[in-house]
């Protein structure tokens, strides 16, 4: 059975909010004059092409019957004319929509993306990166096309329905009252087909969401799934899923399917009626045959804008719930992000203080209680305790990665939530516990966060933390493709070209997050070294569970409880022979 991440469905709005639409309208107002020059293009090319069965009545009430061979070949001249705008005005149109739709792609895909950048690390905690990438690629390729074309094409078919209504009158009117009695029997079908459509749209959105979160997630543990031999269990949730997605389709399907055959039907009884009505009436020579052949083809084109707009209707209905995806995405609050007083924090010493510090993820259950602690400038420092005791929590507040809820951490005497996020984190190295390695080259990876840097600097940075050896080994050394994260590389291999791009960002602060668990214990020991110079005359803090690497630390905090149970240096804790010294001696023992 699915994880309840997946099958849970998203709160959707009820009814049809056309708010949406118009907040929609910054991204349209943007081409507005494309989109207004694209508009009276189809307006002439439809006036155009609404001539026809004037001109066809002519012939036939006229022209033929007078034998008028020369008025035929004109009248079939511009016939032909009128076919012509109509084509060349309708494709000049088409391509300035295309432009424009893929416009509107690019500026709602821009902006969803700077606003994900922005956004906490909370935000990711709490949703699949699945349910996250369909909003960026599939919903807004959706709504694209009902933000430039659906807009216009409304527009358009009510001008249409104008025109014939007109040129319907201009022929003959008691026929055309027959043709307009159709439409209160239209609206009533319509009404009961629309009742439950948008939700069994909104039912798609949902279940193609959930099924994309999934897959994303079984992609990227694919290995983790066959260690397990959970493959065929994978197959019965996908199964599950994908027949859910199916049904709902099918069942949103049923209700669009409704539209055109309800307005067809109409259409044929109207068309019906005016033959029979004409018939009745052109025995007394008040309705010539042309007259009935006009307005049986203006009653054909009068019903063919409402099924356009019926259809039209039918995409809005089924994008509508996209585009409340994408508005829900932009309306994420950044809960980390400069203050609107934010001042440029300059190049730092990196004296730390933590003043009466609380913390939590989660209302009701606080992580760090009153912690309070000073480190001062190139002082390294050791995080050790219980998994789960907050010491990774720690170092993502210091790096504004989440925000105190209580009391405030100091860097040089600056509060850092009073600081740009960009002038504090540049000035700090990160390494977390996920050394993730982007698709590129070993290069562009290490210089990651460094662009300017020559390539003698990342050789030399390389150099320091032993990862040029089996960097220069690869077949094409530094310019080496690696793929979606790393998956080329092993683990210790992340873990030091991870380490080589955080020392090339040259930090006056640095943070090592379990950053040599993967490193086997002869690589640690040759690295030691370039650890040793990397962290010389830097504020460092280190999160480490084997005791052993942090023994040399000017200072070592033991977290535990929601603070710090202890703290001082290795000599001074052993000799307390407290939490610290059962923690090292278990080590110690589990070692020999």
């Amino acid at each position: 059975m699915a994880r309840n991440t997946y099958g849970e469905d998203e709160v959707l709005e009820t009814p049809f909010d056309f708010r949406h639409l118009l907040r929609a309208s910054v991204y349209i107002k943007k081409y507005a004059r494309k989109m207004i020059l694209a508009l009276l293009l189809s307006a002439v090319a439809a006036a155009t092409g609404l001539l026809s069965p004037m001109i066809v009545q002519r012939a036939l009430d006229e022209t033929i019957p007078a034998g008028d061979k020369r008025g035929l070949l004109i009248l079939g001249a511009i016939l032909a004319g009128t076919y012509a705008i109509s084509i060349l005005f309708s494709t000049i149109r088409s391509r300035i929509m295309n432009i424009v739709g893929q416009d509107i792609i690019f500026d709602i895909r821009t902006d969803l993306f700077a606003h994900l950048q922005k956004l906490s690390f909370q935000y990711y905690d709490d949703r699949p990166n699945g349910k996250i990438l369909i909003r960026v690629v599939n919903y807004v390729n959706s709504v694209s096309d009902m933000l430039s074309n659906g807009i216009i094409n409304v527009i358009l078919e009510v001008l249409n329905m104008v025109f014939i209504v007109i040129f319907m009158f201009m022929v003959n009117v008691p026929l055309s009252l027959v043709v307009l009695a159709g439409v209160p029997v239209l609206a009533v079908v319509m009404s009961f087909i629309k009742k439950h459509q948008r939700r069994a749209w909104q039912q798609v959105s949902n279940k193609n969401s959930n099924l994309n979160a999934y897959l994303q997630e079984s992609i990227t543990g694919a290995r983790v799934t066959q260690i397990f031999a959970r493959e065929e269990e994978n197959e019965g949730i996908f199964a599950s899923l994908s027949a859910k997605c199916k049904d709902t389709w099918m069942e949103a399907v049923k209700y669009s399917n409704l539209v055109w055959p309800a307005i067809d039907n109409v259409s044929v009884c109207v068309r019906g009626a005016i033959y029979l009505i004409g018939l009745l009436i052109i025995g007394t020579g008040h309705v010539s045959v042309g007259v009935i052949v006009a307005m049986t083809s203006y009653a054909s084109s009068f019903w063919q804008p409402i099924l356009n707009l019926g259809n039209i209707f039918n995409n809005f209905i089924n994008n509508i719930a996209y585009l409340e995806r994408i508005f829900e995405t932009l309306d994420e609050p950044v809960t980390v992000d400069d203050a609107p007083d934010a001042t440029e924090l300059p190049p730092i010493k990196g004296n730390v203080t933590f003043e009466d510090v609380t913390f939590q993820y989660e209302e009701d259950k606080k992580v760090l209680e009153h912690v309070s602690f000073t480190v001062k400038a190139g002082e390294n420092v050791a995080l050790v305790g219980p998994t789960g005791a907050g010491k990774s929590t720690i170092v993502n507040l210091l790096s504004r990665f989440y925000d105190v809820k209580g009391g405030r951490i100091l860097i040089d005497g600056q509060d850092i939530s009073k600081v740009t996020l960009h002038s504090l984190r540049s000035q700090m190295g990160i390494m977390l516990q996920d050394n993730f390695i982007f698709s590129g080259t070993i290069e562009d990876n290490i210089r990651y966060g460094k662009l300017d840097a020559t390539m003698e600097e990342i050789r030399a940075a390389s150099k320091v933390v032993c990862a040029d050896s089996f960097i220069s080994q690869m077949p094409q050394g530094y310019q080496s493709e690696v793929k979606e994260r790393g998956s080329l590389l092993s683990q210790g291999q992340k873990q030091l070209i991870s380490f080589a791009r955080t020392l090339l960002s040259d930090p006056r602060i640095l943070v090592l997050d379990e950053a040599t668990s993967s490193i086997d214990v002869q690589t640690e020991r040759a690295l030691q070294q370039g650890l040793n110079a990397m962290l010389k005359g830097r504020t460092a803090f280190i999160i480490a569970h084997r005791l052993s690497t942090i023994k040399n630390c000017d200072k070592i905090m033991y977290i535990a409880d929601g603070g710090i149970a202890e703290c001082g240096t290795h000599e001074e804790l052993m000799a307390k022979k407290g939490a610290y010294y059962q923690l090292y001696m278990s080590q110690r023992m589990e070692i020999a």
